[in-house]
C-alpha cells in the first residue's frame, strides 16, 4: 500500500512540474508575442513565471531526492566496509533531516508572516509563493525518513540499499 502512495504521489509531482513548466512556457512566450506584434503585454505575465519558477524548482528537488539524484561525495565511503557505510548513511540522512527541519520551521514562518501581503501585479498572497518551502521540506523529510527506516530494518549496506532504492523506483517512462 505504501509502495502504491509513493506511486501516486510521484505521478502527482511529476504532472505539477509538469503544469508549472507549460504555464510558465505559455504565459513568456504570449507575452513576448504581444509585445512585439501588438506593442502590448500581460501585466502579470513576468510575476506568475517568476513564482511558478519557484515552484519548480522546489517541485524538482523533491523529484531529484526521490530518484537519489541530489550531488553527494561518495569518495571516502566508498573505500569503507560495509558495516561503516551504514553508519555514515544513517548520519548523513539525520542530518539532511535535520536540516530539512530548519527549513521547515523557516517556511512556516515565512508563509505566516507574508500571507496578508499581495503581489502587486497578480494580488495573490505571497504565503502562497513560501509555501512551497513547506510541502518541499515535508516531503523529502518523508523521502528521508523511509530511507532510514529501510536503513535500520535491512542488513545490508547502504550502496545494496541505494541500488534496491534506484530499482523500486517509479520511472519516469512509466506515465
Amino acid at each position: 500500500m505504501l509502495n502504491k502512495l509513493g506511486k501516486v504521489l510521484h505521478h502527482t509531482l511529476g504532472v505539477t512540474i509538469f503544469i508549472c513548466l507549460s504555464t510558465m512556457f505559455v504565459l513568456v512566450f504570449a507575452n513576448v508575442v504581444l509585445r512585439y506584434a501588438f506593442n502590448s503585454g500581460i501585466t502579470w505575465s513576468s510575476e506568475m513565471s517568476r513564482y511558478l519558477f519557484v515552484w519548480l524548482v522546489f517541485l524538482g528537488a523533491i523529484a531529484a531526492m526521490k530518484d537519489n539524484m541530489h550531488l553527494n561525495m561518495d569518495i571516502v565511503t566508498e573505500i569503507l566496509p560495509p558495516k561503516a557505510k551504514k553508519v555514515f548513511f544513517i548520519i548523513s540522512n539525520l542530518l539532511v533531516l535535520g536540516t530539512l527541519g530548519l527549513f521547515l520551521k523557516g517556511s512556516w514562518s515565512m508563509t505566516m508572516l507574508t500571507m496578508q501581503r499581495l503581489s502587486p501585479a497578480t494580488n495573490i498572497p505571497l504565503g502562497y509563493v513560501y509555501g512551497v518551502g513547506i510541502i518541499a521540506s515535508i516531503a523529502m523529510g518523508g523521502i528521508v525518513l523511509v530511507r532510514l527506516v529501510r536503513a535500520l530494518i535491512q542488513d545490508k549496506p547502504a550502496s545494496q540499499m541505494d541500488e534496491q532504492v534506484e530499482q523500486t523506483d517509479y520511472k519516469v517512462e512509466n506515465y
